[in-house]
Parts: C-alpha cells; structure tokens; sequence
C-alpha cells in the first residue's frame, strides 16, 4: 500500500531512482547500446530502494502515517557468488571509490579492448573507403533506431517498474515482469520487421546515390535485426540488475566481440577480390560478414538466459493487465518525456554526422577515431564516476550542498589526472597511433594517418567530456531530468553547426570521388566539432551548477588542470621528439610510426612521471596512495 496523501504530480520536473541512484540517459557516444544501458552497480548498495517515482522541486511537506496493512520491504533474494554475485558494499570514502572503481573496470576493460580489437580487424577486412562507409553506415542504423524507437525509454523507466513491482506485489514481481518481457518481445519483433522491410528508404535518407547506397541497403537489411536482441538483451539485464546479478551482463559485449572478430576470420578466409568496392564483394562476402555482424548482438544477449535460469526467473508468457498495473504504466510513463527529448536531441546529432560523413567520404574515419577517443574515458574514468555516484545521491538526498561540491570537485580532479596527460600524448602521436593500429589491409597508411589525424585534432575534448559526463550525474543526483536535455542541446547544436559549415567551407571539388580521395579537412571537422561540443556543454553545465548550487570551488580544480598540463606538455614534447627521430631513421610508413608510438609513448611516461614528482601535484599523489591501499 502505498500513501497517497499527495499526489505525484503536484510535484516537480521528474526523473527515476533504482537502488538510491539516478537512472540517467545514455550519451549515445558509444558504439554498443547494450553495454552501458544498465551500469553493473545499480542496486548494488545496503539502501533503501526507491522503486516508485521521484521528482525534482520544492517538495510540499507531509507527515508519514504508518500503515498498519503495510509489510515490511521484503529484501530481494540474494544471488550467490557464482550466479553473479552481490556486489560489494561501496566504501563512500575516496578510498573507497578509488576501490570499487578498480573492480568495475575490469569488464569494461576486456570489452573495450576486445572491442578495439573488432575494430581493427574491420578496418583491415573493409578499409576506410566505400565499403568501409557502407557497413559502419548500415551497423549504425539499428543502433540508431533503437535508441530513437525505444531504448532511451526503456533505459528511463524499466528499473523503477521492476523495482517497484518488486517491492508491492504478493509474487515479487514475477507476473509483471513477465508481463512486460511478453509485451516487450511482440513490440520489439513488431517494430523489428517493420523497420527491415524500409531499410531501402531508411538507408536512401543517410547516403547518396549509387553503389555505395546499394550496398548500405544490403547491409541494414542484415544489420537491422540487432534491433530485436538489442531491446531483449536489455531486458534481461535489467531482470538480472534487480535481482543482484551482474556479472553476465557485464561480460556479455566480450562474447559479441569475439564472434565479430571470428566472422572477419571467416571473411578473410573466403574467396573474392582482393581490393574491395561495393561493385566486386561478392554475396557470400557481404552475408558473412552482415549475418555475423548481426549474431554477435544475438549471441550478446542470448547469453543472458542461463544466468536468467539461475537467478530464479522462469518465463510465461502474460499479456492481460493485473487490476492497478494500467494506473502504474500510465504514472511512470509519462516520465520518459525528458528522457525521449534527450534521445531525439542526441540522434540529430548522429543523423547529420553520418549524413555529411557519407558525403565527404569520413563516416568510417570519424567512427574509428571516436572509437579511440572514448577509450581513455571508458576506461580510467567512468568507473571512477561510477563509484561516486552512490554518495553523491545521498549527499543531494540530504541536500548536503556542501558534500555535492565537494564530490564535483573530487571527480573533476581524478579525471584532470587521467584525462591530460592522455590529452596530450594523442595529440603528438595520434598520427602514429592511426597507421600502427589501423594501416593494414583494405586501410592504406593514408587512411590510417587520417584517422589518427582525426583524433589528434580533437582531443582536446577529451577532459570537456568527462566534465559534462560528471556534471549531468549531479543533476541527476539533484533528482533533475530537464537541465541534462538542456545541455545535451547546446552540445548538439553545437555540432551539428560547425559540421554543417566546415563541410561547405572543406568538401571536396564537384565530380571528385570522396570514398577514395575524401575531403581531408571536412573529414577531421567531423570529430573536431564533437570536440567544440564538449566544451560547450563543459561550460553550460558549470554555469547552470553555478546557479544552482553556488560557488562550485572549482579554483582548486584549475589549479590541478594547470599543473598537469605543464608537466603533460613537457612529455608530450620529448615524445614528439622521439617519433621525429623515428621517422627520419626509419621512414614514414610501418616501421617508423610503430617505433616512434612506442618509444615516444614510454619516454613521454618517463618524463611525465618525473615532472609530476618534481612538482609534487598533491592530487596526482593522493590518487597513487588510494590506489595502492587495496
């Protein structure tokens, strides 16, 4: 039973709650929706568990009654080690995060290095060019409808409803959920159909004409079934999230990464030319690599219902609403507005930028140099952040301003720390990084270069990120879900302008072929203006935190970003010094990047470490002696 002495929505702005931490909305910067929809630690905490709707603004005050029908919360069953696991209890002390943040990057690790894996051998099986394009074009589309149709949505208010079904119902929620699975599969495979029966128009409205439109279209029809296992994986994560197992929804995208990457074994092992256009692959080569493409997501989610089987869960299949559940969709369901405005804003983004990088021939650039930008932060920092957000959302519960802040401000130090030196050493050796990683194959060492050239010039985003990242936890600690779709469209119009612009100012002459000879500036603009977008949104969130909060304290934080550049700056130098001498002894090709990469890389290292000790940067050494104590 629940108290209904004031309505919900006499409240403010919403947003949702699992476990006493904020469900918040993708960025939808990463290549696999599936792999940080439901981040492992939701529910992971000894807390009370808020299941229904909360919301932002002035609250009117009330006195709880206490109901004398009204069980006690039942605990949820909790799964044993080797089902997954209950979760440590995080340490809210800076030990603690530094602690917890070490175990939760263990996962993401594996899967980004994997991931980066696939990546290189699909560069190598498919090159940059018009192929290249095609596929990441037609690989792009299902994430992209997904996220659009129904992922942002399922990500906002499938926690809350499990929870709460949970915690209310005689079964523990068993019959709603399977309720919600059953409707889930009939829309998901509805939607499914649909969309692959239009990938000709879907695929018409992202690429221009001719071959390379065709060959997008063979693709997306292959591709687009992801949709339905995308939506199934996330459901069966999010069964397993509540239920306290998380370990194979962690491990999971690893599986996905190594079909792909055995489907291009496969690919490489079939006869067929030997350069590739979308006029010579022949069929078998194009089903290989679609239908494997497509069974890495299947198998990704698949992989879930052993784990499904252990926790307890059994299916049925349920369509007819039990009496009060209609009352309860309809509640939470109206709060995935903000959540939706956020997806559409973020999918704008995306549709110009593969739009225009079909035009200019840099869509498969932009995609790979993304790749490497979102390492770094994938894995040094966002687990960092992760393990901050279970007291920055008690703090913001107390309304212990002061504690906020000073968990901003922790946050934004550690990622200084990670984030400028990495800065500066993709600035000087992105290049290298570029023809070392991805210079074999169908990629010549030009395309590589331009990858790496891409990534260099927009590196400067990389700290900018993580701040925005930091800054929307916060709001959505603050219970806010209207300021993130805010600042996601500053970013975003951000963007999508100096796209627009630079690609009329770089592209290329009229009659030139961009797949092979693509517009060198307008394919680098591409990631420079995500870049220019970061540090908008960077700036927008800082004032908005301003007025909200005060005074952030954030002098401090200068202090660390400066330090830290200064001795990153002198590394980065003595590396680029070193990839010159590389260069010069061993030419401009394989060799002669790999060794400068190396070499530049670990006497940069070198140099810094030295530097930052000389210097003595308090936060620098506060972060090793954490790090060290577990």
């Amino acid at each position: 039973m629940t108290d209904t002495s004031v309505r919900d929505d006499d409240w403010g702005a919403p947003t949702h709650y699992s476990a006493g931490k904020p469900l918040e909305p993708r960025t939808f910067t990463e290549v696999d929706p599936m792999t940080t929809m439901f981040p492992a630690d939701w529910g992971g905490e000894h807390e009370e568990r808020w299941g229904a709707t909360t919301y932002a603004g002035r609250r009117r005050k009330r006195e709880e009654k206490p109901k004398a029908d009204t069980p006690p919360a039942r605990e949820p069953a909790r799964e044993p080690e080797a089902a997954g696991g209950q979760e440590p209890v995080a340490d809210s002390t800076d030990h603690g995060v530094i602690a917890n943040s070490r175990s939760m990057a263990l996962a993401s690790l594996t899967s980004r290095v994997t991931g980066f894996l696939r990546s290189i051998m699909l560069v190598a099986a498919l090159g940059t060019a018009a192929v290249g394009n095609a596929y990441n074009s037609g690989n792009n589309l299902p994430n992209m409808i997904y996220e659009l149709l129904l992922g942002g949505v399922l990500s906002s208010v499938l926690i809350p409803l499990l929870v709460r079904a949970e915690s209310e119902d005689e079964d523990g929620g068993l019959a709603h959920t399977q309720r919600l699975l059953s409707l889930a599969v009939v829309t998901l495979g509805t939607m499914t159909l649909l969309v692959v029966a239009a990938a000709p128009w879907i695929a018409a409205a992202f690429v221009p004409p001719g071959s390379q439109r065709e060959l997008t279209t063979v693709f997306a029809t292959l591709l687009l079934p992801e949709i339905f296992f995308y939506g199934l994986g996330a459901m069966f994560m999010a069964i397993l999230n509540i239920k306290h197992v998380y370990r194979p929804g962690a491990w999971s995208p690893v599986l996905n990464n190594v079909v792909v990457m055995l489907t291009v074994l496969l690919f490489w092992a079939l006869p067929g030319p030997k350069s590739l256009d979308p006029s010579s692959m022949t069929n078998t080569q194009i089903l290989v690599i679609g239908i494997g493409t497509t069974l890495g997501i299947a198998a990704q989610a698949l992989v879930l219902v052993p784990a499904l089987r252990r926790s307890g869960f059994t299916w049925q299949w349920r369509f007819r609403a039990r009496p009060g559940e209609t009352d309860r969709l309809r509640e939470i369901g109206t709060l995935a507005g903000w959540v939706l405005g956020y997806v559409v804003v973020s999918q704008v983004g995306v549709s110009v930028i593969q739009r225009i990088g079909n035009e200019n021939g840099g869509f498969s650039v932009f995609t790979y140099a993304d790749l490497l930008f979102q390492m770094p932060y994938g894995i040094l920092v966002v687990s960092v952040l992760t393990a901050i957000m279970p007291r920055l959302s008690r703090a913001a519960v107390r309304e212990d301003t002061k504690a906020v802040k000073d968990d901003l401000s922790f946050g934004a130090r550690l990622s200084a720390v990670a984030l400028v030196p990495i800065t500066a050493g993709l600035i000087v050796l992105g290049p290298a990084m570029g023809v070392t990683l991805f210079g074999y194959g169908q990629a010549s060492i030009a395309d590589a270069h331009l990858i790496g050239s891409a990534l260099a010039w927009s590196a400067f985003g990389l700290l900018p990120f993580a701040l925005v990242m930091l800054q929307l936890r916060v709001f959505y600690a603050m219970r806010d879900g209207r300021t993130p779709t805010l600042i996601n469209g500053f970013m975003v119009g951000t963007k999508v302008a100096l796209v627009l612009v630079t690609n009329e100012v770089f592209k290329a002459p009229a009659g030139t072929d961009v797949n092979e000879h693509p517009s060198v500036h307008a394919v680098q603009w591409l990631n420079i203006s995500t870049s220019f977008s970061y540090v908008v949104g960077a700036v927008v969130g800082h004032v908005l935190l301003t007025r909200r909060l005060g005074r952030l304290g954030f002098r401090g934080v200068a202090g660390t970003v400066t330090r830290i550049s200064i001795a990153s700056a002198v590394a980065a130098f003595t590396a680029w010094l070193v990839l010159v001498g590389a260069r010069h002894s061993l030419g401009a090709g394989h060799a002669g990047y790999a060794v400068g990469l190396v070499g530049g890389g670990l006497v940069g290292l070198a140099v810094l470490a030295a530097v930052l000790w000389r210097m003595r940067v308090d936060d620098v050494r506060q972060v090793l002696a954490l790090a060290r104590r577990r």
